[in-house]
């Protein structure tokens, strides 16, 4: 069946240079090549701020403090943005659209990397969506503590609810452009926790005596806080799959991408901003690892806000999973109308069973700023940072100047170390905090 934008469902294979010879691309069985830049900007901008921006003053200021976290911040934006402006000139590199992080690497490198790359990205995207279900959980269960502290439902109930509502939306919506007006109801739920957080906070703040700013730890701590904190900087920018999303978007893909890319940047990193220096300002060093954990307000306006959390969560984590739905549905050939028995069977079987996956470990180990320090460590440094730079090196290096290649083997070698070091930080604190908290721990 030929897609808009697409084509045959089948097989491609590089063939610019005989490097690339044997690396097996498929195409893919979901639409490419019909959303505006604009709808592109808004996936992004829901990554940027999704519910994991409540988090953010907690596990990102607590463990740097207001000169690195800030400076730290706006630092990582600058060279996220360099990196995926490198993957989005890359995206027509050969002569033709490469739809997938994975095609990317296959075609600059090979078979192996092509493999390594999927790997990569798995675990990174999984590792977000584990992420959002704890989170989600987390807004449902204060939801219930509004109205009923009584301890009987614990955070490992609400996660598995969360993962049943997931699943729903998953079945019912069959690839990423199919999004659409659901990417305005993001936006708006963003906006009523953000909005609400930021409120309640600097009310908060402008009523309490002086708060404690310093960090918290001892001294090999603070070490080890710095370093995952300095993974989840990165985090908060990112990804992971800047080309499936590029995919989506209408020629000219490359021009659009980066009106994309400055939109989520400028305007869409405002309200994350916001909400994390208010908080952190409000709180010090108490503030909590989710923010409406630890404002004071209405019992009305703060359920509102967790349930806005809750939904929100529900439409990002749609958006980080759709690789993989892209995936087992192009390697099935599950094609056509989405309401054929045998694609809702599919879809139900399928993606049903890879969100129970991500529900059981969520529940399992639910410590949110380990997992964030971890995905930075794991993928998100080598996808984003690493091979970003190495592959534009690869893909251009007779175009460019000495000090050019040098600034690129600068950035690789320098996030190379980053990864190692944050991924040593991110498995002791969980090694640390699964020594305070049993499995299945109601946080």
């Amino acid at each position: 069946m030929t897609m808009e934008g697409g084509g045959d469902v089948g097989s491609r294979k590089g063939h610019d240079d005989e490097h690339f010879e044997g690396v097996e691309m498929p195409e893919t069985a979901h639409l490419i090549s019909r959303d505006s830049w604009f709808q592109a900007a808004f996936v992004l901008t829901t990554g940027v701020n999704s519910v994991f921006v409540l988090g953010y003053s907690g596990t990102i200021m607590v463990p740097l403090g207001w000169v690195p976290g800030v400076l730290g911040l706006i630092a990582a934006a600058a060279i996220s943005l360099n990196a995926n402006v490198l993957i989005a000139k890359l995206h027509e590199f050969g002569g033709k659209r490469h739809i997938r992080y994975r095609d990317l690497a296959g075609h600059i490198y090979g078979r192996k990397a092509y493999s390594l790359t999927w790997g990569l990205q798995y675990v990174n995207l999984f590792m977000i969506n584990t992420g959002f279900i704890i989170l989600a959980g987390e807004a449902l269960k204060a939801v219930y503590v509004l109205f009923r502290d009584d301890h009987v439902m614990k955070l490992p109930y609400f996660i598995a609810i969360v993962g049943f509502v997931c699943a729903l939306f998953a079945i019912g919506i069959p690839y990423l452009s199919a999004l659409r007006i659901w990417l305005g109801v993001s936006t708006v739920l963003s906006l009523v926790y953000i909005v609400t957080a930021f409120v309640l906070a600097l009310r908060d703040g402008l009523n309490s005596p002086a708060r404690d700013y310093s960090i918290p730890g001892d001294k090999t701590g603070k070490i080890f806080t710095t370093i995952g904190a300095a993974a989840n900087l990165v985090f908060a920018y990112n990804t992971g799959m800047l080309p499936e999303i590029q995919a989506t978007v209408r020629e000219p893909a490359v021009k659009n991408m980066l009106k994309s890319l400055y939109f989520q940047f400028t305007v869409g990193c405002l309200p994350m901003y916001a909400v994390t220096f208010v908080g952190y300002w409000a709180y010090g060093s108490s503030t909590s690892s989710y923010l409406l954990n630890s404002v004071n307000g209405p019992v009305w306006v703060k359920a509102l806000a967790n349930i806005s959390a809750f939904l929100q969560t529900v439409i990002a984590l749609h958006i980080f999973a759709s690789p993989m739905y892209e995936y087992m549905d192009t390697r099935f050939g599950i094609t056509g109308s989405a309401l054929q028995f045998k694609n809702l069977s599919f879809r139900i079987l399928v993606r049903g069973g890879y969100l129970t996956i991500n529900t059981l470990v969520a529940a399992l180990l639910p410590f949110l700023g380990d997992f964030e320090s971890l995905t930075g460590a794991i993928s998100t440094f080598p996808l984003t940072f690493i091979l970003a730079n190495h592959m534009y090196l690869m893909a251009k290096q007779n175009k460019m100047s000495s000090v050019q290649k040098s600034w690129h083997w600068l950035n690789v070698c320098f996030f190379g170390c980053m990864s190692v070091a944050a991924a040593i930080a991110a498995l002791r604190l969980i090694a640390v905090d699964s020594k305070t908290y049993n499995l299945f721990a109601d946080l």
